[in-house]
């Protein structure tokens, strides 16, 4: 199946996926597909120019792109200022009440709290940018709408087309005029920051918005080469898969992720839910007992982006290194309900390729 996606960033395949992981990124574009590596993790640029240099040398030359975070500044930010004096005393006593509540420990000795907070500052960001275009990517997508005018014309000046994320039709819009190239329609079943209307609905209505003038990947709720053949059916020219990837055996790699993959293969269609306790911004997480405690009656609100970043990231890490599938705090789709097993990189995408072609035969048999 080729369509013109394919032909814009030299890929074999309509799947696009996004991943924290390096291992799982190269392996999606080894496989065919194009591997987007999200940069929000890494606050150090050294940092990220460690993965993509590694990158460089294990996709096989294949095309792979970046996902960078650029919210709105602010007002604080880049000032004497510190933004952790933003925050209200009583959220931090509910976070240290929570943690002692679900027996989640501190931090081994040594390690560094707080790591992948500055990655969702705009100023770090911008860093990320700097780094990705002295490698050969082939993608620049943003998950907070389109990047400022400087940083699309500098990776137009560099041939590289910028993506954005969108979760309405007007969002889209906006998109294209500001010089995005590819829009990708976010459906309310996505993991992470996601709007509130179903990719069913939101996906014709972008590509009859914008499909004229650009691409249009559907994303949200695709996990199978039938909703793969779905969403082409809406009129996306490619897929944005994310939460997929997550139960693949190249996941754990580099680090110790089985407790989050535990909990994501017990995991149905239903138990995830839609918050703002992970960034301040609406996103679909993982249901856990962490994000229970966080819709009690006596929780506080989440904080604005990044303040709430800045809030639970000593927590998010503490979760995840306590080993308990029951309280991990893991952005995720609906889709976790088909993620019943872990299985190679490879392996998701064959398959998602031979379920495509059965029912796009399916489908012709039926004229």
């Amino acid at each position: 199946m080729r369509t013109s996606l394919c032909d814009r960033l030299g890929i074999e395949h309509p799947i696009v996926g996004f991943t924290p992981s390096e291992h799982v990124a190269a392996a999606i574009s080894r496989a065919g597909g194009m591997g987007v590596l999200g940069c929000v993790r890494f606050n150090d640029a050294a940092d990220l120019e460690a993965a993509l240099d590694w990158m460089d040398h294990h996709t096989e030359g294949r095309p792979y792109g970046v996902d960078v975070v650029m919210p709105a500044n602010v007002p604080t930010e880049g000032s004497p200022v510190d933004l952790r004096s933003l925050i209200p005393e009583g959220h931090r006593q509910f976070v240290e009440r929570t943690l002692a509540d679900l027996g989640v420990p501190p931090l081994p000795e040594g390690e560094a709290a707080g790591d992948g907070v500055l990655g969702w500052l705009h100023s770090v960001a911008r860093s990320h940018v700097d780094v990705a275009l002295k490698h050969p990517i082939k993608l620049i997508a943003n998950a907070l709408g389109p990047p400022p005018a400087d940083v699309i014309e500098r990776a137009h000046a560099h041939g590289v087309p910028v993506a954005a994320l969108a979760g309405k039709a007007e969002h889209a819009r906006r998109h294209v005029a500001d010089g995005v190239d590819i829009v990708v329609a976010q459906g309310y079943e996505a993991g992470g920051h996601t709007g509130e209307i179903a990719s069913m609905v939101l996906v014709p209505e972008v590509v009859d918005a914008v499909g004229d003038r650009v691409l249009v990947l559907a994303a949200g709720g695709i996990g199978s080469g039938r909703q793969v053949a779905a969403a082409l059916a809406l009129g996306a020219v490619g897929v944005w898969t994310g939460s997929l990837w997550l139960t693949t055996a190249e996941y754990s790699l580099g680090g110790d992720s089985s407790a989050t993959q535990r909990a994501l293969l017990a995991a149905g269609s239903g138990d995830t839910v839609r918050s703002r306790v992970y960034t301040g911004k609406p996103a679909r997480l993982l249901r856990t007992r962490w994000t229970d405690a966080w819709s009690a009656p006596e929780a506080p609100e989440p904080l604005p982006m990044p303040l709430q970043n800045i809030l639970v990231s000593e927590a998010h890490q503490r979760l995840a290194r306590s080993g308990d599938p029951e309280v991990v705090s893991m952005p995720v789709g609906q889709i976790v309900g088909r993620m019943t097993e872990v299985r190679p990189v490879a392996e998701v995408m064959d398959g998602l390729l031979r379920e495509l072609d059965e029912t796009l035969d399916r489908l012709n048999k039926l004229r």
